[in-house]
């Protein structure tokens, strides 16, 4: 287990491939990954993608007493600025944990990776996500008309904000 970092109730670690159990928990609920840029995963699937998982430098567990309850997605854009990303099993949804990452994940990216900015791009029918983004400090800088397609309907384009937040932004 590559520990990133801990929170007062969570820790934060690479995946491994035997996460793929809890990982499937998050991926095949098809409200959870309703909002995510890909499809609903099958069980089998999970499996390989906890492998993906494990080799990738974007992708870390969120682990609550022994358990993978979410993911963070974390990934150079280049000029110190990353993006973030996050999804969460329903049943560990509106405790607290997701902000409570997010919030540590920023910290140690700003502390000790260098980062200077961190943005996440949010579908604007995502409620949930734009207030964890700005529970987690972020303030929406843009918003795009007509960005992505919808899952299922291609000819309908999705808006997206642009949350961010700045190291000198960030209360370490």
């Amino acid at each position: 287990m590559t520990e990133l970092f801990k929170t007062e109730r969570l820790t934060v670690i690479k995946f491994t491939p035997e996460d793929h159990k809890d990982l499937a928990e998050i991926l095949t609920d098809v409200e959870v990954t309703y909002f995510e840029p890909y499809e609903t995963f099958t069980r089998e699937a999970c499996v390989q993608e906890a492998v993906n998982f494990s080799d990738s430098d974007e992708f870390f567990a969120v682990v609550l007493d022994n358990k993978v309850i979410g993911k963070i997605y974390f990934s150079d854009k280049g000029y110190g600025s990353y993006e973030i990303g996050y999804t969460f099993n329903r049943d560990h949804q509106g405790k607290g944990y997701a902000c409570e990452s997010i919030i540590g994940m920023m910290r140690y990216a700003f502390s000790s990776l260098g980062v200077r900015r961190i943005f996440a791009e949010i579908d604007t029918r995502n409620e949930r996500s734009v207030r964890l983004a700005e529970r987690a400090g972020m303030r929406k800088e843009a918003e795009h008309k007509e960005l992505f397609p919808r899952k299922g309907e291609n000819e309908v384009y999705n808006d997206f904000y642009v949350y961010a937040i700045l190291k000198k932004e960030f209360l370490l």
